[in-house]
């Protein structure tokens, strides 16, 4: 491969992880090559898996990015952030798993001293590398690029080392009757072992999870300490939690 061609797969996937669609013409145009040699390069990078063609252009895989997920949304997922942050006291010990909200909390533990936080998220060890005052355990296992997270066995005996007093929880759904839901089943595993290991676990999960199901149930409500989502939540269905579970609305 060419840097050229790299160059333009670079831009392509940058493209298409900011519009989440792009076409041939206009990145033809954009990168200054022919129609043909765009076609070329988006079946290249459609055999590796990163994208898939349609009629004229590209759009993502089914599983979006983590990339993607990040610009979500992002108002409420800070604020559910801050309100979990705000849980952890200085020298605490706490768990993190992978998530585009878990992985936010690190940026508002500023200030905090003597935090041990053990994680399995790529995400949450990039963040919290910077910051000092902040322990970071990294679970280890098998890496999935979609999540920016590791799992696996390797992971999963990583977390029954520990004991720590909080664990923050991501998830793909949520509801009364199917609990914390997860597309993945090894994602899950990692999930209820921290639910296992902390003290209190809380559920970091902005309102557009509310009612979504993932393939794999992992925990039910009232195995948690409590659920920390954000306004959009309709009232009737925070009352439906509240049956099974704290809900702090922020």
């Amino acid at each position: 491969m060419t840097v050229e061609r790299a160059e333009r797969e670079q831009e392509i996937m940058s493209r298409l992880t900011d519009d989440g669609t792009l076409t041939v013409s206009s990145l033809a145009a954009r990168l200054g090559v022919s129609e043909v040699t765009i076609r070329g390069d988006l079946r290249t990078l459609e055999q590796r898996g990163l994208l898939v063609r349609t009629r004229g252009g590209a759009r993502p895989t089914t599983l979006k990015s983590i990339l993607q997920r990040e610009k979500v949304n992002v108002d409420a997922k800070q604020r559910i952030a801050a309100a979990a942050a705000a849980l952890v006291r200085d020298d605490d010990t706490i768990m993190i798993e992978a998530g585009t909200t878990t992985a936010m909390v690190v940026k508002h533990l500023a200030g905090r001293s003597g935090v041990q936080i053990v994680t399995n998220s790529a995400l949450v060890f990039s963040a919290a590398r910077s910051n000092a005052a902040l322990g970071v355990i990294l679970t280890g296992g098998v890496f999935r690029a979609e999540s920016e997270s590791f799992v696996g066995p390797l992971a999963e005996r990583a977390i029954t080392d520990f004991n720590t007093r909080l664990a923050f929880l991501g998830t793909d759904g949520f509801s009364p009757e199917r609990g914390l839901t997860t597309r993945f089943v090894e994602g899950g595993q990692v999930a209820s072992g921290m639910a296992r290991r902390a003290e209190e676990t809380w559920l970091l999960a902005d309102s557009s999870k509310f009612g979504q199901a993932g393939f794999v149930t992992f925990l039910r409500l009232p195995d948690i300490a409590g659920i920390i989502t954000d306004r959009g939540l309709p009232e009737d269905a925070a009352d439906a939690l509240r049956e099974h579970t704290r809900v702090l609305v922020v």
